[in-house]
């Protein structure tokens, strides 16, 4: 794995709108090169803003969007529809405004499905979606995600992956996450193996109050008390940051500003 890159704009407008474009364009060199694309979608006030970007610009009609796949990074384990949910988010921003092939949306499964209330059972259901989605050349139980997009929390935890809990062990590519010091305390969540196998992993953060997260993010901490530290693509890791998220950048960092 190579270094993380670190792309710093003016402010989270410029860099909802930036991280938009981006994703634009990787779709369609995906889409290109194999046919179809695979995207993985997180929640917050970043990755909701990117996905109502895109679904503002024009340059969204660049994009077949019947050959592409979606996926989520964690969920909350909440019933279909709930407002907390990051699957009702990126509908609302983007999914109900483009021709998505239904089949090729893959929310996590909600509290209300038909796993019923039990987030384990949830979480091995995805994990067998993932596996049945993955091809030979994956090398594994997940695809190679295309674009893999993540939040960074202010304690540095990415996905439900929070420091210290026990899902920062775990193998397996899905799981249950309960007790998450952020509410809801139920959740379900790829783990840091499946986010590695994601050709590229792009870590977003805005405002100061993630400064230090995306210092530590950038550092040799280990993932267990740094989960964004562990978060890496198998070809290239961007950390997409507004002027006030990277006040803190690690010395020997280099940045590439835009305007």
């Amino acid at each position: 794995m190579t270094p993380p890159a670190v792309l710093v704009h003016r402010d989270q407008e410029l860099l909802a709108k930036a991280v938009a474009a981006r994703l634009v364009t990787r779709i369609v060199d995906a889409q290109a090169a194999r046919g179809s694309a695979s995207v993985v979608l997180t929640g917050g006030g970043v990755g909701t803003a990117v996905l109502a970007e895109l679904a503002a610009t024009g340059a969204r009609d660049a994009i077949d969007w019947r050959r592409l796949d979606i996926w989520w990074g964690d969920e909350r384990f909440l019933p279909t529809g709930d407002p907390e949910r990051n699957e009702t988010g990126a509908r609302r921003a983007l999914l109900d405004h483009v021709a998505l092939d239904p089949a090729r949306v893959h929310p996590m499964p909600a509290s209300d499905g038909p796993d019923g209330d039990d987030p384990e059972a949830a979480a091995e259901t995805y994990a067998a979606e993932l596996r049945a989605a993955a091809r030979p050349e994956d090398h594994g139980p997940v695809p190679s995600f295309d674009v893999l997009m993540l939040g960074v929390g202010p304690d540095a935890h990415v996905a439900s992956l929070f420091p210290g809990l026990p899902a920062l062990y775990d193998e397996r590519p899905v799981v249950a996450v309960r007790g998450a010091p952020k509410p809801p305390p139920t959740r379900v969540s790829l783990t840091l193996p499946a986010l590695r196998a994601a050709r590229e992993v792009w870590l977003m953060a805005a405002g100061e109050a993630k400064a230090t997260a995306v210092r530590l993010g950038l550092s040799e901490a280990g993932p267990v008390q740094v989960p964004a530290a562990g978060a890496r693509g198998r070809r290239s890791t961007l950390f997409l940051l507004d002027r006030a998220a990277a006040a803190e950048l690690p010395p020997g960092i280099e940045r590439i500003a835009s305007p």
